[in-house]
C-alpha cells in the first residue's frame, strides 16, 4: 500500500475505469491480489475482477464467492473475442476519463499499450511515470527516445539510465531528436558510428553545434 500513497492513488476509491485500465494488461498476480483486497465492499469492482479475462483464476474465484454468484463465462468469452484494434480504443477510452493521480498509477503499473498511450500525455508527470515503470523495454524506450512529441525532460531521464544507453538504438534515437538539448546530445555523439555521424551531419533539424561536432569528429577519425 506504501507505493499506492507514494502516487496519491488509493485503490479502495480509485474509479472503476481507471482499475479496468490497470487490469486490461497488468499480468501482475500480486496487482489484482491488492485490488481484491482494498475492494471487498464494492460490488462494481469484485464483479469486474470475476468478469475480467485477464483475473488469476484464484482471485476470480475469490471475487465471485464474496459476490455469491457463479463466473460469466459469456462475459469472459466477449473480451477476449475483441481484436487488438478495439481492446486498445477501449483502454484508450477509460485513460481519457481517468484524473491525473490514476493516470500516474497506471503509466507506473500499466502494460505496453497503457504505457504506449500515456507516453503521448499532455501533463509531463504523466510521461515521466511512464518510464519509471518497471515492465518498460528497450524497443519501447527507442520508440519513445525518437518521439517529436516528448519532453525534453524525458529525454533528459532516458540518457540517465545508463542500461537503456548501453542500446545503439536508444543512443542514436536520443542524439537524432531534434528536442534532446544540444548540451545533452554532443557528449554522447563520441559513441556513435561513422555512417550515423555523417547522417547526423545533415540532418537540418537538429542543432547547429550538433551537426558541426559529428562533422568533426568524423574527420577526426579519418584521420583528415
Amino acid at each position: 500500500m506504501e507505493e499506492q500513497k507514494g502516487i496519491g492513488v488509493d485503490l479502495s476509491i480509485a474509479s472503476k475505469e481507471m482499475i479496468e485500465a490497470l487490469i486490461s494488461e497488468s499480468g501482475e498476480p500480486s496487482l489484482f491480489e491488492e485490488v481484491l483486497k482494498a475492494n471487498t465492499q464494492r460490488h462494481d469492482i469484485l464483479r469486474l475482477l470475476a468478469e475480467s479475462p485477464y483475473t488469476p483464476e484464484n482471485i476470480r474465484e475469490e471475487a465471485a464467492k464474496i459476490l455469491q454468484i457463479p463466473v460469466e463465462v459469456s462475459a469472459l468469452l466477449e473480451e477476449t473475442e475483441k481484436t487488438p484494434e478495439q481492446r486498445t480504443q477501449t483502454l484508450l477510452q477509460k485513460v481519457q476519463g481517468l484524473s491525473v493521480a490514476e493516470k500516474r498509477m497506471l503509466a507506473m503499473r500499466g502494460g505496453h499499450e497503457a504505457r504506449s498511450i500515456l507516453i503521448k500525455d499532455t501533463n509531463k508527470q504523466i510521461v515521466m511515470a511512464v518510464l519509471d515503470n518497471p515492465k518498460i523495454k528497450e524497443p519501447e524506450v527507442e520508440m519513445f527516445a525518437r518521439s517529436r512529441s516528448i519532453p525534453d525532460e524525458a529525454l533528459r531521464a532516458i540518457t540517465r539510465t545508463k542500461e537503456w544507453m548501453k542500446n545503439y538504438g536508444v543512443l542514436l534515437a536520443v542524439v537524432s531528436n531534434p528536442k534532446t538539448p544540444a548540451g545533452v546530445a554532443v557528449p554522447l555523439l563520441y559513441g556513435l558510428k561513422i555512417k550515423d555521424l555523417a547522417s547526423l551531419e545533415k540532418n537540418r533539424n537538429i542543432a547547429d553545434v550538433i551537426r558541426t561536432t559529428a562533422k568533426k569528429i568524423v574527420q577526426a577519425r579519418k584521420g583528415r
